[in-house]
């Protein structure tokens, strides 16, 4: 099992940046594939980007692809992903989630969960 905390959303111009982190507990981080999805107010949860085990396999949403870079420590546990060139659009509650299974895009495919961070990107 996997406990995962998500740190550093905030509130930032559009164009600007942000770094969110993911840091989890247990000794097998590094045998779990990561994502983070994002859900904004009324809306489904989406996926954003994610990452295998190793680092070897990335995948970005279309709406994040050049802007967005998901990357990983396994010897921090810790996953991060670096938001750049930030618009109002991304404005929404981003989670980070971990499976063990092969990378999907798909919400229900994964077993654990943050508890969420808040990004507002004002116009």
């Amino acid at each position: 099992q996997v406990q995962l905390v998500e740190s550093g959303g905030g509130l930032v111009q559009a164009g600007g940046s942000l770094r969110l982190s993911c840091a989890a507990s247990g000794r097998t981080f590094s045998s779990y594939d990561m994502g983070w999805f994002r859900q904004a107010p009324g809306k489904e949860r989406e996926f954003v980007a994610a990452i295998s085990w190793s680092g070897g396999t990335i995948w970005y949403s279309d709406s994040v692809k050049g802007r967005f870079t998901i990357s990983r420590d396994n010897g921090k546990n810790t996953v991060y992903l670096r938001m750049n060139s930030l618009k109002p659009e991304d404005t929404a509650v981003y989670y980070c989630a971990a499976r063990t299974a092969h990378l999907s895009v798909s919400y229900s495919l994964y077993d654990y969960w943050g508890q969420g961070t808040q990004v507002t990107v004002s116009s």
